[in-house]
């Protein structure tokens, strides 16, 4: 009866390829989940309220940061096994969705921020036009009220 062996070597090289696979693949599902510049950039809104729900929608990053977290993991696992003969592309590929996911999420609060700003904001600058609609028109009034006095001194 023989007995298969297995080297030591061939199996951490399976292993760190399939590391890196591991890593390679959560990298590329997290990209896949990110927001396209065109979802960000183009609308159909009919006004400001609509543009800045429809950015926030469109900037929902979906589970990105979790594929994201995997793919730290398991790159974290093969640096520290030294599994890797090169994965400083890994690591810059780990940065620079890290960075986006950064920049997303600061947009996507501001323009939650703006969101819940720009309707109080119409409405007070609505209160304002309204009270200068009613001032000119209680001024105008006056004058009125003022021409009727003087000619009623005049007779």
């Amino acid at each position: 009866m023989s007995q298969a062996t297995f080297d030591d070597d061939e199996l951490f090289g399976e292993a760190a390829a399939e590391t890196r696979e591991d890593v390679e693949q959560h990298l590329s599902a997290a990209r896949e989940e990110l927001p396209t510049a065109d979802a960000v950039w183009a609308t159909d809104a009919d006004n400001i309220l609509g543009v800045l729900n429809g950015l926030k929608s469109a900037l929902d990053t979906g589970e990105a940061r979790e594929h994201l977290r995997q793919a730290k993991k398991w790159y974290t696992l093969g640096e520290r096994a030294d599994a890797f003969e090169d994965a400083d592309d890994l690591a810059a590929e780990i940065e620079t969705i890290e960075e986006l996911l950064e920049t997303i999420d600061a947009a996507h609060d501001d323009v939650g921020e703006l969101t819940g700003t720009v309707p109080g904001l119409r409405s007070s600058l609505q209160d304002a036009h309204a009270t200068t609609a009613d001032d000119t028109d209680s001024d105008a009034g006056d004058a009125d009220s003022d021409a009727d006095d003087a000619a009623a001194a005049d007779d």
